[in-house]
């Protein structure tokens, strides 16, 4: 595969290491790629520890081929080209990773498997960043695990990274037809997946925070804290859809269903009605990590994390993981 480019200093300085063996070189010029290499996997593979194992597979195998690097592709587009393949090979081996139908026929499909992916891992490069939000959000990343793995890697490849046809094809083996081919079916279930939404993704795309996600989460974060049902009712669309990762099951329902069916849960009331909540980001979007205190408990316990998702000043989409236990964000265990 080559790029039709000079040798760069990163591609001098790795077939350097190469040549002597210098595995500690070698960390060194792989490890500034690690960041976009991981999105890339979790792009694939909606798992965010998944991701970090396959980002760890993919410099693995860089280093057992490196024999094979000449230096007439960027080192940027090996390692993206290794990590695809890494990733197509767990859901190869992995064919249970595929969105099971919903029991609600009005609610799609259930991505099991989805965890958070913490902002403060994302790149730092601003051209990557330019395209992470709506590519790294948790809608885009469901949809994508609809596609077939071939299909996925194709639209991610071409629409994502902007890669031309030929890179493509050289990537995945393929011919150049097969990956057109693969891209406009592709496309057609992303439409089907994110109706309404943008779907541009090399153009611009506002990856801050708006005003209202802001307002929002701190809304949020408030009506726990007071235990304010009704506020917290308003925050919400009478259209809601809710998720409560790993159980099955997306919900659509009015502010009140939700808020009525949390409190027959047992939130809320006596014994589960003292909240201390943090504000984050994930995947590019607001989200609140929730503690509770119960009464024989001199702390607060993290609980879930309620990924929101913001139109019009209301929280559209709500999709809550359990946290209870759960490494992957650093998220502190008690408050």
């Amino acid at each position: 595969m080559t790029d039709a480019r000079p040798l760069g200093a990163d591609e001098a300085t790795f077939i350097a290491a190469v040549r002597s063996g210098d595995t500690a070189r070698f960390a060194l010029i792989t490890e500034r790629h690690r960041r976009e290499l991981q999105v890339h996997c979790y792009r694939m593979l909606a798992n965010y520890e998944d991701a970090q194992d396959m980002t760890q597979e993919t410099f693995l195998r860089a280093w057992n081929k490196r024999e094979s690097f000449k230096g007439h592709a960027a080192l940027r587009t090996s390692l993206y080209r290794i990590a695809t393949n890494v990733c197509l090979d767990f859901l190869e081996k992995h064919k249970d990773r595929t969105p099971l139908p919903s029991e609600l026929s009005d609610s799609g499909s259930e991505v099991q498997y989805l965890q958070p992916y913490p902002d403060r891992m994302l790149p730092e490069d601003p051209q990557e960043s330019v395209v992470a939000r709506e590519t790294i959000e948790l809608a885009f990343i469901v949809a994508v695990q609809h596609l077939p793995p071939r299909q996925r890697a194709v639209l991610i490849l071409r629409d994502v990274l902007g890669w031309p046809a030929s890179k493509a094809a050289d990537a995945l083996e393929l011919t150049v037809a097969s990956v057109t081919s693969a891209l406009q079916r592709a496309r057609v279930t992303m439409r089907e997946q994110l109706p309404g939404r943008r779907l541009a993704w090399r153009s611009p795309a506002i990856h801050e925070l708006s005003n209202d996600e802001r307002g929002v989460v701190k809304s949020y974060i408030d009506a726990h804290e007071r235990n304010d049902l009704d506020g917290l009712m308003s925050l919400l669309r009478d259209d809601l859809r809710f998720a409560m990762l790993p159980e099955p099951g997306t919900l659509i329902m009015t502010a009140k269903d939700a808020v009525d069916g949390w409190v027959s849960g047992g939130l809320f009331q006596r014994g589960h009605d003292d909240w201390r909540c943090i504000t984050t980001t994930v995947n590019r979007m607001p989200a609140a990590v929730l503690y509770l205190r119960t009464p024989d408990d001199p702390e607060y316990r993290l609980l879930n994390i309620a990924v929101l998702h913001v139109v019009d000043g209301k929280i559209a989409e709500l999709t809550g993981f359990d946290a209870t236990d759960k490494p992957w964000l650093d998220l502190p265990p008690t408050l």
